[in-house]
């Protein structure tokens, strides 16, 4: 238990500037509290005492502004900042050296049952406000960007921005929007469309203009 705490402790100070002393921390961190809270509620959970782990994490979302649901499963030096608003669900699972800013949902989208919310990969990054409904993976190294809406896989290493969120960073390579097989863009396809179209129109007209030709020159010889 100890060497588990002092690696939550040592997060912090990986990931904020603004920690000073371990007793600080301690006293003052909300997220590292939450995440407290929730190793509580956890233990009990797995061993089937759902009412009193509900109880705990009821607690710990009084006490902290953050609501972990006792059945979600959290890797190693989560790192939660400021943290006030932030809801993880019950079939959430987050891999290791995870960060999440205030008012992050890792949720569901609607009543269905089973695995319904997502998994977060090792060394993720989610931005305040961001959104990540449904049950699907955020692969490792990936990025969220501020009041991002996430509703379909995030392959690893990927920066996602926007609502609907979208991929714009691969590999640290920015993502080509005109190049289809990474990102549709709907504006090419309506000029493919379109000069379909005119080149179709000019192909009738040619025909049109052979057929009157003829005509005429049938006319004349009589």
């Amino acid at each position: 238990m100890f060497p588990r705490i002092r690696s939550d402790v040592k997060a912090v100070f990986d990931n904020d500037p603004a920690a000073r002393s371990t007793i600080e921390v301690v006293l003052t961190y909300s997220g590292l509290h939450a995440i407290w809270f929730h190793r509580i509620a956890h233990f009990l959970y797995r061993h089937r005492g759902y009412a009193l782990a509900r109880a705990v994490s009821q607690f710990g979302r009084f006490m902290t502004g953050i609501e972990i649901h006792p059945g979600a499963v959290i890797g190693n030096r989560l790192f939660i900042d400021h943290g006030m608003g932030v809801v993880i669900g019950e079939t959430c699972e987050i891999g290791d050296d995870v960060v999440l800013f205030q008012g992050v949902t890792l949720g569901g989208t609607g009543k269905e049952k089973g695995k319904r919310h997502p998994t977060i990969g090792s060394n993720v990054v989610v931005g305040s406000g961001a959104k990540v409904l449904g049950s699907f993976k955020v692969g490792d190294n990936s990025r969220i960007g501020a009041n991002a809406v996430v509703l379909q896989e995030v392959p690893a290493n990927c920066t996602v921005v926007g609502n609907p969120g979208r991929v714009v960073r691969r590999d640290g390579m920015k993502v080509n929007k005109l190049n289809h097989a990474d990102m549709p863009d709907p504006s090419s396809e309506l000029f493919r469309s379109l000069q379909a179209q005119i080149d179709e129109l000019k192909r009738e007209l040619e025909r049109e203009r052979r057929k009157t030709g003829e005509h005429d020159y049938t006319e004349e010889r009589y």
